[in-house]
Order: structure tokens, then C-alpha cells, then sequence
């Protein structure tokens, strides 16, 4: 197989590479990104030949071309930031993703796979996880979240125009592994946290918000997902989850913190107050998403699609915080550890989330 993985360097973009070089049937992958890693023998399991690299913009490069002889494109492509600049991601994500499927149709590729998330569900309960009907109108008070949820609109009508072509979506809860640290810190935390805080024992406190439960799962394990998703011959929506559901306590436990209540107001108010401050890239709109979302059951991606999670939850966590403290990332553009430059200087220059 031919598989071309836009958005390929990346927190899932290198872990997605790495999974389809560890399997024979893939013969040939393509990397699309607008910058390209400077080493690109850097990633892990990567054989001399088995991926070639692109640098290429979906919002405007000819893709249909870059797509021509590909079996399936897995697309990951987003922009998380400016969350000032809502106009602009939209730009990129959903008019860059409807380009992305627009392509894949004109060049005759067979399968597509995009990247979803929890994030285009409705809201929906916290105590009963819920499948893949659930409905995916999203979170109107967050970009990420509307702009997802669009996109499922959009694959809606490409799969009716266009039944030859294999859809696979998948919706994965957080995604996290040790190398994405940085860019993590970077896209939501913002240039104020210190990694050194984060050492066990060192943060004091751990808000316990009501309703604050959330899924997570290790980039590795998305990776394997989406290689599955590739060669395996599936199709529809699949939720990507590892055990256990997170909350406030399970974060307490690993900082050794004490928990304190705080309700679910207070919480918006200081996350609004810092993102207005521009103290915090993070717009008040997510923390109100990661309320909202639903529980998901993901026996679907384990009785049709065949996927276990090698890592819990929770060691995909502990991996972020070890990240964050040691300063951990990878040899690509998004992951460096050093992208904000000297005293994360870059970091401030942007504005604190007004600019990419």
C-alpha cells in the first residue's frame, strides 16, 4: 500500500508514520507537512526508503496532485492556534479539510481516514459512556469544537456522493505521549507554566471541578488505531479511549496534591480571566467543552477494528508531566522542545494565542 499522512509531524502525525512503517503491507508513505522535520531519519522505527516527505499546505497547495497512485490518505492536519483568531482556523481546518477530501476524490483514492474527536459530540453524560451514534453537532462555544463537528457534516455528504471511497472516522478522547509535551505546553498552557512545578509533590492543590471527567489515550495507541483503520477493510466512526476516565482526584493522586473544590463557574471565570489577560493561549471555550463532551464506549474499535490500548490513561499522563519537566520533544517543527526560542521570547511574540 501507498499511504499518504497529511499533518504528518505532529504530536499523532509521528506516531501514526512510525506504526505504518512497523507494518510490511505498507510499502510506501508519504509525509505532507508545510515544515518539514530537519532530520528526518529521526523518527522512531523509521527504515532508510520507506517514507518520503512533502512540504505542502492543504489550504493551497495542489493536493489532487500530491494524492495521484496513493491507496488512502489519513488526515490529521489541524491548527489548534490562534484560538484569538477564529476566523483563521476555520480557514484551515475546515475549508484546508474540505480540499483534503475534495483531493482524495479527484486523485481516485480508495480510503480516507480523518481525524475527528470527542470533540464533535453533543454534549452528554458523564456516568454512561456512549457509541458512535451518538449525535456530532459539537460545542457551539468553541472553535475546536464547532469547526470538528462540521467536518462530520462535510464527510456526510462525501460519503454519499462518493460510496467507492472508504470513510473511516475517528474520534479519540486527549492524546498524549512524552515528545508532544512542548508543543502541548505551548498550544494550551501557554509560556507561564514552569515544567519544574509539575515534579511531584511541588503543586499544592488540584481543583476538583464537578463534571471534570475526560478520556485519554497514548499517542502510540492512536498511532496503532489508525494503521488498523488503514489496512484493515472498516469503515464508519470509531472511539479511542484508554482506561480510566480521568477526573481531578486521579491528577491529584499522581502531583501529590490536595484536592480543593471549586465549582464549575469558578473554574470558567479563571480560565476566561487568564485567556483575556493573554496569560494563556486556552480559550474559555474549551474548558466548557471538556465539561460538556460524553464518556465514550469504544467497543466498537475493539470488536471491529481489533485495537487495545498498550497504555493506560494514566501512563499516558505521567508521560506528558514527564515531558513537561525534562523539557522532552522530537526533531520535528511542531514537537522541538525549543520552538518558542530563548525564554519561550517566541511564545510572547505571538501574543499569547493571537497568532500561529
Amino acid at each position: 500500500m501507498r499511504v499518504i499522512v497529511v499533518g504528518a509531524t505532529g504530536n499523532v502525525g509521528t506516531s501514526v508514520v512510525s506504526a505504518l512503517e512497523s507494518d510490511p503491507d505498507v510499502t510506501s508513505i508519504v509525509g505532507i507537512a508545510r515544515r518539514l522535520p530537519a532530520r528526518r531519519s529521526s523518527f522512531p522505527g523509521q527504515g532508510p526508503g520507506r517514507t518520503e516527505w512533502r512540504s505542502a499546505d492543504i489550504g493551497t497547495s495542489d493536493l489532487t496532485g500530491i494524492f495521484s497512485g496513493a491507496d488512502a490518505v489519513v488526515n490529521l492536519a489541524w491548527l489548534f492556534q490562534p484560538t484569538r483568531n477564529p476566523v483563521l482556523t476555520w480557514r484551515a481546518n475546515v475549508l484546508g479539510g474540505m480540499r483534503v477530501f475534495r483531493a482524495v476524490a479527484e486523485a481516485g483514492v480508495s480510503i480516507l481516514v480523518h481525524a475527528s474527536s470527542v470533540g464533535a459530540y453533543s454534549p452528554g453524560p458523564k456516568d454512561a459512556p456512549v457509541d458512535e451514534s451518538w449525535p456530532t453537532h459539537g460545542w457551539p462555544g468553541a472553535a475546536y469544537s464547532r469547526e470538528k463537528a462540521y467536518l462530520e457534516r462535510v464527510l456526510d455528504v462525501f460519503e454519499n456522493d462518493h460510496p467507492s471511497i472508504r470513510v473511516v472516522r475517528m474520534r479519540p478522547g486527549f492524546i498524549f505521549k512524552r515528545e508532544s509535551a512542548g508543543e502541548q505546553r505551548r498550544l494550551f498552557a501557554g509560556p507561564f507554566l514552569p515544567g519544574r512545578l509539575l515534579r511531584s509533590g511541588r503543586v499544592p492543590i488540584v481543583p476538583d471541578v464537578p463534571g471534570l471527567r475526560v478520556q485519554a489515550l497514548h499517542s502510540a495507541d492512536a498511532g496503532e488505531a489508525y494503521r488498523l483503520a488503514v489496512t484493515r477493510s472498516v469503515f464508519g466512526a470509531f472511539n479511542l479511549a484508554a482506561e480510566p476516565v480521568l477526573d481531578s482526584a486521579a491528577l491529584a493522586r499522581m502531583l501529590d496534591a490536595r484536592l480543593v473544590p471549586v465549582s464549575a463557574q469558578l473554574a470558567r471565570t479563571a480560565v476566561a480571566a487568564a485567556w483575556h489577560l493573554r496569560l494563556t493561549p486556552a480559550s474559555p471555550g474549551l474548558v466548557e467543552m471538556a465539561l460538556r463532551i460524553p464518556l465514550m464506549d469504544t467497543t466498537r474499535a475493539r470488536t471491529v477494528l481489533g485495537w487495545r490500548p498498550r497504555h493506560t490513561a494514566l501512563e499516558a499522563v505521567g508521560e506528558l508531566l514527564a515531558g513537561l519537566r525534562t523539557g522532552a520533544g522530537m526533531e520535528t517543527p511542531p514537537l522541538a522542545p525549543h520552538a518558542g526560542g530563548p525564554a519561550r521570547v517566541g511564545e510572547f511574540a505571538s501574543g499569547v494565542g493571537r497568532r500561529p
